[in-house]
């Protein structure tokens, strides 16, 4: 089965494949880091660069967070189908919350896409371009899911590799759905969970009409937006 980018879809307990090569700037394949999500036990969701380095440190969201509020930044998602507002819990993610900040600030998420939407679940993006360029992030991120708030309908998280529980890197998806399923249970990787690190606080109705739009399979690349649903850029409000 190609692929080295998997998602599983619970509802229908499949397996798809999501991604496994993308293209370079040159028109070369190029190997895709990993990124899927698990829809029960034994499965798991994922996004990693082989050998990037790992951040390591210890560490209800308010209905709605002020600006100003360090713990709780807000940030602004402007997509091809509507803006996005969310606030950020830095309480119960630190970490996973510096991290997504640095790549907002970087700009690294400005031009990229939705690659993958299951419909009544989740909505996956943060890598690649409209073109299906990949673009490699430089670290992973210590997994915070057994502090970080659950994974209900609203929420943003990191996908990760379903193996390797510390290795998240740019990649999030957004719940559409309550998940339980992708909650912190244990010690294992298939139990471990993904990383809730915030929360929808404006614009969900933007969130469902990207889940509902049409999508199609692509040879590397399964149930991904006929449109390409742009990602134009994320900001920090300040």
């Amino acid at each position: 089965m190609k692929g080295g980018r998997w998602i599983v879809g619970w509802m229908a307990g499949a397996v798809l494949s999501v991604a496994g090569c993308g293209t370079s700037g040159d028109g070369s394949a190029t190997q895709a880091t990993t990124a899927s999500i698990a829809g029960g036990a034994g499965n798991g969701m994922q996004a990693t660069a082989a050998g990037a380095p790992m951040l390591t440190a210890a560490s209800g969201l308010p209905a709605a967070a002020k600006a100003s509020d360090p713990d709780h930044p807000v940030v602004v998602m402007e997509t091809s189908m509507g803006n996005i507002t969310f606030t950020l819990d830095k309480q119960k993610a630190p970490l996973t919350v510096d991290n997504f900040l640095f790549h907002v600030n970087e700009r690294f998420y400005d031009q990229t896409i939705f690659h993958q939407v299951l419909k009544d679940y989740v909505v996956l993006g943060g890598t690649y371009s409209s073109e299906f360029v990949e673009k490699q992030a430089d670290r992973t991120i210590r997994n915070e899911a057994f502090t970080a708030p659950k994974n209900v309908r609203g929420t943003i998280a990191m996908a990760r590799q379903p193996d390797v529980i510390d290795s998240a890197t740019s990649q999030f998806f957004i719940n559409v759905s309550d998940n339980p399923m992708l909650d912190h249970k244990g010690d294992a990787p298939e139990e471990y969970g993904y990383c809730v690190f915030g929360k929808v606080t404006e614009g969900m109705e933007v969130v469902d009409r990207i889940a509902a739009v049409e999508v199609h399979d692509q040879s590397n690349l399964e149930r991904t937006p006929v449109a390409p649903l742009v990602i134009k850029s994320i900001r920090q409000l300040r």
